[in-house]
């Protein structure tokens, strides 16, 4: 795996389109926290020489992070299609970062021991630190979901509050069941998870 400096948002732009899945690390050289993660993601790449990571030094590109309203990095974004899909702030631990390589969009149609997989939709937002408490266990478990930034979905967001009455994240959707926060206890046993 080998990075892809990009320079402009235009670059990263004309870069990404058409690729199915993308990421785009967001550092500033010579910060600790920027080299760890930078480290932490290659080790996590270095398995799929197809991941597609861009990376951009925030002191030199100045266009991209107030597009995405990124105000701290290290911060990975993932890119969907084109479309900016979720934001991982920090530096993680190599296998979060390939457990996000590997599954954070991938879905599975079936289940364990022939059962039909459940339907998982996870709204968050990147700031929120229950949210990325909730995603590492899901992750640890195996569970495909689909993260649905809520900050950057307005739609979403109102169709969440309409739905359960709350407004405050993360909100896990299991099969058409609403849990707000992170209850564990009913997490595992709606999604079958021993422990």
């Amino acid at each position: 795996m080998r990075y892809t400096d990009i320079h402009s948002l235009k670059e990263l732009i004309r870069n990404i389109e058409g690729l199915d899945r993308a990421y785009l690390l967001l550092y500033k050289e010579n910060s600790d926290l920027s080299i760890c993660a930078m480290k932490n993601i290659e080790n996590a790449a270095k398995e799929n020489p197809d991941i597609k990571i861009f990376k951009a030094d925030v002191a030199k590109v100045r266009d991209i992070h107030p597009k995405y309203l990124i105000t701290s990095v290290p911060a990975l974004i993932t890119f969907e299609k084109g479309e900016f899909k979720n934001l991982i702030k920090g530096c993680n631990e190599s296998p979060y970062y390939k457990s996000i390589f590997e599954s954070l969009y991938s879905y599975s149609n079936e289940g364990s021991e022939g059962k039909p997989a459940k339907s998982v939709t996870v709204y968050s937002t990147p700031s929120c630190s229950w949210c990325n408490t909730l995603k590492t266990h899901l992750r640890k478990n195996g569970i495909h979901f689909r993260d649905v930034d809520v900050s950057r979905d307005p739609s979403a967001a109102e169709d969440l509050v309409r739905r359960t009455g709350q407004q405050g994240v993360p909100q896990t959707d299991i099969n058409g069941e609403i849990i707000v926060g992170f209850d564990k206890t009913r997490i595992n046993r709606l999604l079958e998870i021993a422990g």
